[in-house]
C-alpha cells in the first residue's frame, strides 16, 4: 500500500465520522429534549432501545442494519427504487453504521445537559412571551452547550473508530468503504505491520485530541 492509499482510509474515516455526527447530533438533541424531564409508561424501555447500540456487539448491529436496509428488506427495496442503487457497500452504508453507534453518546450527553437546566428559567422565558422554539434556541441550547459539544466530540470519536458494523454493512472496498479501522485489520492480516502502525498512530492521535477536548470542557 503506497502513501496515497494509506491516507485514503483516514480521510474516509474522518468524512464518515463527520456525516455520522451531522446525522446523530440533531436526532440526539431533539429526542433528548423530548425525553428530558418527561415521565410516561415505557420511557425506560424506549431509552434502553436508544442506548442499545452501545452494548451490542458491532456484528449484531451490522446484522440488524442488513436486515433493515438490505436489498430484500422493504426499506432497502424502497431506497433502491428511489435512488437506483442499494445503500449496502456504499460510503453511505459506512456513515449509517457509524451514526447508529454514535447516536447513544450524543443522546446521553444532550439529555444530561437539558436535565441540568433549572426548569424555572425556561418557564420564565415562556412567561415573558418567548415561544417554545425561541426558548429552546436562546435559553436551552446556550445553557446546555457544554454538554452538547462534549456529546458531539465523543460521538465523532466513536464514529471514527467503528469497525464491525461497518465491515458487515459497508464491506471492505478500498477507496470507497475501507475506513481506517478496517484498513488496520487488513494490514495486520496481510502482515503489513508498518502500515498498521501508521494508521493506528493517526487514529490514536485524533482520538486523544477528541477526548482531551472533552475533558477540558467538562472541567470548566
Amino acid at each position: 500500500m503506497d502513501g496515497t492509499n494509506l491516507v485514503n482510509p483516514i480521510i474516509l474515516s474522518i468524512q464518515t465520522a463527520a456525516i455520522a455526527l451531522a446525522l446523530a447530533f440533531p436526532c440526539g438533541v431533539l429526542l433528548a429534549k423530548t425525553m428530558a424531564g418527561k415521565r410516561f409508561r415505557g420511557k425506560t424501555a424506549l431509552e434502553t432501545l436508544f442506548l442499545l447500540p452501545v452494548v451490542l456487539p458491532p456484528t449484531v448491529v451490522g446484522f440488524l442494519l442488513i436486515i433493515l436496509f438490505g436489498k430484500h428488506s422493504p426499506v432497502g427495496s424502497m431506497i433502491e427504487w428511489v435512488f437506483g442503487n442499494s445503500i449496502m457497500f456504499t460510503p453511505w452504508a459506512a456513515a449509517l453504521a457509524s451514526t447508529v453507534v454514535a447516536f447513544p453518546l450524543m443522546y446521553q450527553s444532550a439529555k444530561a445537559g437539558f436535565e441540568s437546566i433549572n426548569p424555572e428559567i425556561e418557564e420564565a422565558a415562556r412567561m415573558d412571551g418567548a415561544g417554545t422554539w425561541r426558548t429552546f434556541l436562546h435559553i436551552t441550547l446556550p445553557l446546555s452547550s457544554t454538554a452538547l459539544v462534549t456529546g458531539a466530540i465523543l460521538s465523532f470519536a466513536r464514529a471514527l473508530g467503528e469497525f464491525g458494523a461497518t465491515l458487515m454493512f459497508a464491506g471492505n472496498i478500498p477507496g470507497k468503504t475501507q475506513t481506517a479501522p478496517i484498513a488496520i485489520y487488513m494490514a495486520m492480516e496481510s502482515g503489513r505491520t508498518d502500515e498498521a502502525w501508521f494508521l493506528v498512530a493517526v487514529i490514536i492521535l485524533i482520538s486523544f485530541i477528541m477526548l482531551y477536548l472533552s475533558s477540558l470542557l467538562k472541567s470548566k
